[in-house]
């Protein structure tokens, strides 16, 4: 049988009472119901048989509330630093200290902090079109590093640090580059221009207490306009090869003057080397003359002979050639001495014995026939 038949009262799930009403309870029946119970266990009036169980029930709740408030307000309060940082405490809105890397610990909803990286390098970058002291227009690219070093400055000295920071790099920047020509900035003054611009930028934070240091200043490039780079570029290539061509110049007279010194220090040597040669040797010569004089003084024939020997020696020793004059006849003899010698010298090889042929000997018997009948030649004709 259904609960909702007639006769099944007790089967109702809704309780209803004599059955008159069939549907589901009111909501806000509910709602009232559930609001009373709420309202007896924080101090609310209950039903006359439950005021004493109510107030019990109320006091309980609001110290298990307290203890959870409680605990979630400590533990809430609770914060890291990490080791590259430094937190800002502000309580109230007003700076209150600084604190370190670790736990700590503040008041929620009063204190608030504020983490600033001590430790690591930032970068910022600076470029644009700057006219120049010889009223060029160049392109200009730098880039600085910096970190933080007063944690407190860098957040209460100016209102955004980083955008003073970048706001007085392009002042200096623009102030050097404004006083600088351009062949200065494009090739050999670059190093001299970042020196600048970090010398006029340290300047220019100083007075702001920023809180910053500047670690670098990097030169990354600078070239003109595109619509004239061709023309620059074609510049700078001249001023390269003029530097270039000194140099080589240089190195070649660095080279060719040692080499020079040195030519110039051995003529110089040879010179004193001949004059000592030439003077000995005509010292020699007249020691000589000296020696032979008292010898021609006493025996000229014999003297005059011998010189005459001498002399021919000298000069047959000298030549492959000999022609002998014989007196009394109308022919004259040639001796071709290059010819025997190589004629002996092959006749020597191939039978490795020393032999002489006629004409050696012929030449050896009329050689000192020629020099006697030249001797007398000599002698007559002085006489």
């Amino acid at each position: 049988m259904a609960w909702n038949e007639p006769g099944n009262n007790e089967k109702d799930p809704w309780k209803n009472k004599g059955g008159k009403n069939q549907g589901p309870p009111d909501l806000d029946e509910l709602l009232n119901d559930l609001g009373k119970k709420v309202t007896g266990i924080f101090g609310g009036k209950t039903t006359k048989g439950g005021s004493g169980s109510g107030k019990s029930f109320s006091n309980i709740g609001i110290s298990i509330l307290l203890i959870v408030a409680s605990v979630v307000y400590a533990f809430s309060g609770f914060y890291t630093i990490k080791e590259a940082e430094q937190g800002i405490v502000l309580r109230f809105g007003e700076y209150s200290g600084t604190v370190e890397p670790g736990i700590n610990w503040k008041w929620t909803f009063i204190d608030r902090i504020i983490p600033v990286d001590m430790q690591s390098t930032r970068e910022m970058p600076s470029s644009g079109f700057m006219l120049t002291q010889d009223e060029n227009v160049v392109n200009v690219e730098m880039q600085i590093q910096y970190r933080v070093v007063d944690a407190r400055n860098y957040i209460f000295s100016v209102t955004n640090a980083d955008d003073s920071l970048k706001q007085s790099l392009d002042s200096a920047l623009r102030y050097v580059v404004g006083h600088a020509v351009m062949d200065d900035i494009l090739t050999s003054g670059r190093e001299d221009i970042r020196q600048q611009v970090w010398d006029e930028l340290e300047k220019i934070i100083t007075p702001y207490n920023l809180g910053l240091i500047i670690v670098d200043v990097n030169f990354k490039d600078a070239r003109p306009p595109n619509e004239v780079k061709d023309a620059f570029d074609d510049a700078i290539s001249a001023q390269e090869d003029e530097v270039r061509f000194l140099r080589e110049a240089e190195a070649y007279a660095r080279g060719i003057e040692p080499r020079a010194r040195g030519r110039v220090k051995r003529m110089e040597q040879e010179a004193l080397a001949y004059k000592s040669q030439t003077v000995l040797d005509a010292e020699g010569e007249v020691a000589k003359f000296n020696k032979l004089l008292p010898e021609y003084i006493a025996a000229p024939k014999v003297t005059r002979e011998r010189l005459y020997i001498a002399t021919m020696e000298k000069v047959y020793s000298n030549t492959s050639k000999v022609m002998i004059d014989v007196e009394g006849g109308n022919n004259m003899m040639y001796l071709p001495l290059d010819k025997i010698i190589q004629q002996q010298n092959n006749t020597t090889r191939d039978t490795n014995t020393q032999s002489y042929t006629p004409v050696n000997q012929s030449s050896n018997n009329t050689a000192p026939s020629s020099s006697i009948n030249r001797a007398d030649r000599f002698n007559s004709g002085s006489n």
